[in-house]
């Protein structure tokens, strides 16, 4: 039996199909490790490469929402040579009678612990048009990922592993929580260990994928003692609580941390509260930064725009404020209320939602009616803040050379600021 793992390629025109800086998804390499070893198993990234349509028995295609129009094309193109489909990934957990009708059975959740079992289904030809784990997957026991099946020259680097999985936070737009429900897992550390001695290559870089790597201060510090043994420069997600933990940032420092990306998101306090959001304080947020830099640590700071208390002048306010503090990196996006979320659905209440074409879901275009500005005026102000705070001067007003962590976010801003350069809708 063969199988393939298949990532869609972003849109035409999406800003992320621009991106040097690229990454492999760890799902897919990790449902490639838990195959058994009697299966061949490929993994397809468009992003990298064609996608081959022959000689497999299954193909396994998971989508995010920008993705999904791409994703049910290539269903449609598998099933019509013969090929049985599986899709997963959020999209699919969040419209599965949607996903279905491109799929012979729709994963719903998390794989990990129904994948032997679709397997198993498949080879028999017994496919159900559903599955879904009992409940949320125990992290404990996963192999090591199969980098081995990337096309790595397609990646910035290939060396991703996760150690927790989900948030304890639920935050109103936030498309983690919806997936895997208001759980945060850790991994054991010795699996952790094992899979760290199989890791080579990438400069010794590591970004660890985990949605919020402090969400449990005690098992963090375990994980930064672990990590300070390896060589590793290492990357992550965090909140931006980090800063008020001494202890934690300097077991992050000595640990090889050279980034984290930290979710700001506004700097209204109010806006904060509406989001579910309180425990971060905007009035500290500088301070905070410069915390978090003083310990060598690089933030890619992420703010998003549209929200019903944003107005023209919020472009500005946000730019200024991330070049005065010198963030490194940012991710400036549009609000994007995806199927799932509490946003998507007070926004279909309240009959705000422009557009069900997926493709533009991208966090790049405007896909609601906003509060206090026009659709274009939301979507030119977004592209005004990518260009300036990309542009070079910004770049060398925010970028110190003692920083160590400009290794990573000097190639960063150049990919980005190309990105931008290419980008038209």
């Amino acid at each position: 039996m063969n199988i393939t793992l298949v990532i869609p390629k972003w849109p035409e025109g999406s800003i992320w199909s621009n991106m040097v800086f690229r990454f492999p998804y760890l799902s897919m390499t990790t449902l490639a490790a838990l195959t058994p070893p009697d299966i061949g198993i490929t993994i397809q990234d468009e992003n990298v490469s064609d996608i081959t349509f022959d000689g497999f028995d299954l193909a396994a295609i998971s989508i995010m929402t920008p993705l999904a129009l791409r994703g049910y094309q290539l269903a449609d193109l598998f099933r019509k040579n013969g090929t049985k489909v599986v899709m997963g990934g959020f999209h699919a957990t969040w419209l599965p009678e949607e996903a279905g009708r491109h799929a012979d059975a729709v994963m719903i959740g998390e794989a990990d612990t129904v994948w032997h079992t679709i397997i198993s289904d498949a080879g028999s030809g017994r496919l159900r048009e559903r599955y879904s784990p009992p409940a949320a997957s125990d992290l404990a026991g996963l192999p090591p990922a199969r980098r081995d099946l990337l096309k790595k020259d397609g990646y910035f680097f290939t060396n991703t592993i996760q150690t927790t999985r989900g948030c304890p936070f639920d935050c109103d737009f936030c498309s983690v929580t919806a997936f895997y429900g208001k759980t945060y897992r850790y991994r054991p550390l010795e699996d952790i260990e094992k899979e760290l001695k199989t890791i080579t290559g990438g400069a010794n870089f590591l970004f660890i994928v985990d949605d919020n790597i402090t969400g449990n201060p005690g098992y963090a510090k375990e994980l930064f003692t672990l990590l300070k043994q390896y060589p590793f420069k290492w990357l992550s997600q965090t909140s931006v609580t980090l800063a008020e933990n001494p202890e934690l940032l300097n077991l992050a420092q000595e640990s090889g941390c050279y980034g984290m990306f930290i979710g700001f998101e506004t700097l209204t306090q109010e806006g904060l509260n509406n989001l579910n959001k309180s425990f971060n304080r905007a009035e500290k947020y500088a301070d905070a930064i410069k915390r978090i830099h003083d310990h060598g640590i690089g933030i890619q700071g992420s703010f998003i725009f549209g929200y019903d208390w944003d107005t023209k002048a919020s472009f500005e306010t946000v730019v200024s404020f991330a070049e005065r503090t010198r963030l490194d990196s940012t991710l400036f996006t549009v609000l994007t209320p995806y199927p799932g979320t509490k946003v998507f659905s007070r926004m279909m209440e309240e009959g705000r939602i422009l557009t069900m074409d997926w493709s533009k879901y991208d966090m790049a275009h405007v896909v609601f009616r906003p509060r206090n500005m026009t659709p274009e005026e939301l979507r030119e102000g977004y592209l005004w803040a990518n260009r300036q705070f990309y542009s070079w001067g910004s770049m060398f007003k925010r970028l110190p050379a003692w920083r160590r962590s400009l290794m990573v976010f000097g190639p960063m801003n150049w990919g980005f600021k190309r990105a931008w350069q290419d980008f038209s809708y």
